[in-house]
C-alpha cells in the first residue's frame, strides 16, 4: 500500500485482529499476547504502517505529567531518593512533571487518567500496585525487569546485577578470603533473585561455598548486625561478608568490631602473619595449648578473634563511603539511572524509541579500606 496513508484498521485486516488490538500492540500497552503483538508489528512493518502522533495527541490528551512508583521502603534508602532526583531532572527537560505515587492501592485506571505514562522500579510481583500500573493502558518503563505474571511494561532499563555480584566476590577472593558471605536480600524482585542465584552459580564455578543468609530488602544497619553477629556465630571460617541491602554495610561492620575482627585483611591473610610456621599462632590468632575444636583449645568463635573480615557491599552510598573505614562498594550510579528510566519513557510517549525497548545500565566497582584496598 503506497498510494495512500497505511492506517490502523488497514493493519487490523491484514493481521486479523481488532482495530483496538492494533492499537494497544504498536503502544506497548494493553493486554495483548506476545505472539500476538509480534505479528501486528510485523504486518504493520510490512504495509509501511507510521503512527500518527498529533492525532494520537488529540484523541487522548496529554496530562504533561509521569508517575513514578517506588518500592515501599525506598522513603529511608539513599539510592531511591537519588534516583527519584535524576528521574525527575530527565523528565523536566522533556516538559514534564513527575508524580510520585503512593506505594500501594494505586488504581491503574484512575492513574492513567492523570499521567502520560509510568515508571515502576524494582517492581516486586508480591507488589500488589504493580500489575494494575502495568495494565493502565499508558506506557511503562520499569527500572529491572518484571518478573510477575502481569502484562509486560512497554520498555526496561536494566543492570546486570550478577556481573556486579560477580566482580565483588571475584575481588574479595584476590584479596585473600577463601570463606566469603552474602547477606542476601529477601524477596522475589529481578535485583534480589539474580543476587541469590549468582551467589550460588559463582561458588560452584570457583568450587567455593558462599555461605548465603536472607535478610530483608531493606534491611536496616541493626538488622545487618544480627545478622553478621549471627552469620560469624555459626561459621567463624567465614572471612568476607557482602552485604546485599543499601545502608545496611555500618552494621556489618559493628558486628565484626564486637567479635574482634578486623576490618580490611581476610581471613586467610591474617591467620598466616599470625603462624609461627609450625602451624601454631601467637597473640592474634589461635591459642597455645591446642586450636579451635581440639583439646586445650580455646573454641572456633573465640580463636578467630582478631583474625581479618572483608566487608563489600552491593549498593554504594553515604553509608559505605562514609563507614570508617570506608566500604567497597558496587556503585549504581542511581542519579544516572533514574535519567536513563526517565529518558526511555520520553523516547517512548515522544516515538523516539519503539515500545519494548531494553537498555542497559553500567555500574563500578569503588575498592576501599574494608577490602584492604586504598581508600
Amino acid at each position: 500500500m503506497t498510494s495512500r496513508t497505511v492506517t490502523l484498521l488497514d493493519v487490523a485486516r491484514a493481521a486479523g485482529v481488532s482495530k483496538s488490538t492494533v492499537s494497544d500492540a504498536l503502544q506497548g500497552s494493553g493486554r495483548v499476547a506476545e505472539a500476538t503483538r509480534d505479528r501486528v508489528r510485523a504486518v504493520a512493518e510490512e504495509l509501511g504502517y507510521r503512527p500518527n502522533s498529533a492525532a494520537r495527541r488529540l484523541r487522548r490528551a496529554s496530562t504533561g505529567a509521569v508517575g513514578l512508583h517506588l518500592p515501599a521502603t525506598a522513603t529511608r534508602l539513599d539510592y531511591y531518593m537519588n534516583l527519584a532526583f535524576g528521574a525527575v531532572e530527565r523528565a523536566q527537560e522533556d516538559g514534564l512533571d513527575m508524580v510520585l505515587l503512593a506505594p500501594s492501592g494505586v488504581a491503574g485506571g484512575r492513574i492513567a487518567s492523570r499521567v502520560d505514562g509510568l515508571l515502576v522500579i524494582d517492581p516486586e510481583p508480591g507488589d500488589s500496585a504493580v500489575p494494575g500500573l502495568l495494565d493502565a493502558g499508558v506506557p511503562v518503563v520499569t527500572g529491572e525487569r518484571y518478573l510477575g505474571p502481569a502484562t509486560g511494561p512497554s520498555g526496561a532499563v536494566v543492570c546486570d546485577n550478577a556481573a556486579s555480584l560477580t566482580a565483588l566476590l571475584d575481588h574479595v577472593t584476590e584479596r585473600g578470603a577463601r570463606h566469603p558471605a552474602l547477606l542476601a536480600p529477601s524477596g522475589s524482585s529481578a535485583w534480589a533473585t539474580a543476587l541469590r542465584a549468582t551467589a550460588g552459580s559463582w561458588g560452584r564455578a570457583h568450587g567455593v561455598t558462599v555461605t548465603l543468609r536472607t535478610v530483608p530488602f531493606a534491611a536496616t544497619p541493626a538488622e545487618a548486625e544480627a545478622a553478621t553477629r549471627a552469620l560469624l556465630a555459626a561459621d567463624p571460617a567465614v572471612d568476607a561478608v557482602i552485604c546485599a541491602p543499601d545502608g545496611s554495610a555500618p552494621g556489618v561492620l559493628r558486628a565484626a568490631a564486637a567479635l574482634g575482627r578486623k576490618i580490611g585483611a581476610s581471613g586467610a591473610s591474617s591467620a598466616c602473619e599470625a603462624s609461627d610456621g609450625n602451624g601454631r599462632t601467637g597473640e592474634g590468632g589461635r591459642s597455645e595449648g591446642g586450636g579451635p575444636g581440639r583439646p586445650g583449645g580455646t573454641g572456633a568463635a573465640v580463636g578467630l578473634a582478631g583474625t581479618g573480615l572483608l566487608v563489600a557491599s552491593c549498593v554504594d552510598g553515604t553509608a559505605t563511603r562514609g563507614a570508617e573505614p570506608p566500604v567497597t562498594a558496587v556503585d549504581l550510579h542511581p542519579t544516572a539511572y533514574g535519567r536513563a528510566c526517565a529518558e526511555l519513557l520520553c523516547d517512548i510517549l515522544a516515538d523516539r524509541a519503539a515500545p519494548d525497548t531494553v537498555r542497559r545500565h553500567s555500574w563500578s566497582l569503588e575498592t576501599r579500606a574494608s577490602t584492604g584496598s586504598p581508600g
